[in-house]
């Protein structure tokens, strides 16, 4: 109803039927066939129509009076809501992971809000998997399989989860030629898993080793500062120590060893258009993430 209430306004605003169909771009029949629907469900006549002109009746006067400005605000608002969709420049809320942002994606930020300084990034950072609708949030990265059907995704990039130790811890241990030589080593581990699913990227061989973890933590970054502390073996996720492996602090442990692959979403929900700041994040991030962790 709100439509053909908007539609009515247009009509008298543009002086007739065939005029308010050239402006909306609607077939003559249809404006008919509209304000016909609007009259019939108030029960009210509101213009008188002849070949020539169009006239308010003393009904269609008051209605015309009380939803005029209403749809002019309304219209007004609409158009400066595209202009801003269509803009690099506004308000732009993302929800996205602590570890990832802090370590591997930092540049990646830091060179985005320095190349679109006017996109006011409201970056919400969270290991807890945040509800993007609830948080009305633009976009939102997700790392794993997103299987929510009231969401979008695309797919940035993915990263290996790799097994890693410092030298110096590999130098001062027993040795550690294939993967049930971990059983003599102390491992490091969070709590997200108590088992470490691995495969031979050479022979395609697959191998679980059921972990007894030294130490454990709900967060992998603490789990990076203890091997980096010279004090057991780790499985993490290439991404997340990707400087310390550029720096040599760290070092792969079996280098034809390797968890399966875990992908990197932009997701945002469904049915919603993204904002041009809001695409143009979404495959910054995907440029970024392609170039430092290339697939295949």
């Amino acid at each position: 109803m709100l439509d053909d209430i908007v539609l009515f306004v247009h009509i008298v605003q543009q002086g007739g039927l065939s005029q308010a169909g050239e402006y909306l771009s609607l077939p003559a029949a249809t404006v008919t066939r509209r304000l016909q629907r609007l009259e019939y469900r108030l029960g009210q006549k509101l213009l008188h129509r002849s070949a020539r002109q169009c006239t308010l009746t003393q009904q269609g006067q008051v209605y015309y009076q009380s939803y005029v400005s209403l749809v002019e605000q309304f219209e007004q608002t609409s158009h400066q809501l595209n202009q801003q969709k269509e803009q690099l420049s506004g308000k732009l809320k993302v929800l996205a992971p602590l570890n990832i942002c802090h370590g591997f994606l930092r540049p990646m930020w830091l060179s985005f809000t320095k190349e679109y300084p006017d996109i006011q990034l409201e970056l919400i950072l969270s290991n807890q998997l945040e509800d993007i609708i609830k948080n009305q949030a633009d976009l939102a990265l997700r790392i794993g399989p997103q299987e929510d059907s009231l969401l979008q995704q695309k797919k940035l990039g993915q990263a290996d989860a790799i097994l890693v130790a410092t030298p110096s811890y590999l130098a001062n241990s027993t040795k550690l030629e294939q993967p049930s030589d971990l059983k003599q080593h102390r491992l490091i581990g969070t709590t997200l898993r108590n088992s470490w699913p691995l495969t031979n990227t050479q022979t395609r061989a697959s191998y679980t080793h059921m972990c007894r973890f030294s130490s454990i933590y709900n967060d992998t970054g603490f789990v990076k500062y203890q091997l980096c502390d010279h004090q057991g073996v780790g499985l993490l996720p290439r991404f997340e120590i990707i400087n310390e492996l550029k720096t040599g602090e760290l070092v792969r442990v079996l280098p034809a060893w390797q968890s399966l692959p875990r992908e990197i979403f932009a997701i945002w929900p469904s049915g919603r258009l993204l904002s041009k700041k809001s695409v143009c994040l979404r495959d910054y991030m995907h440029a970024f993430i392609q170039q430092q962790l290339p697939e295949g």
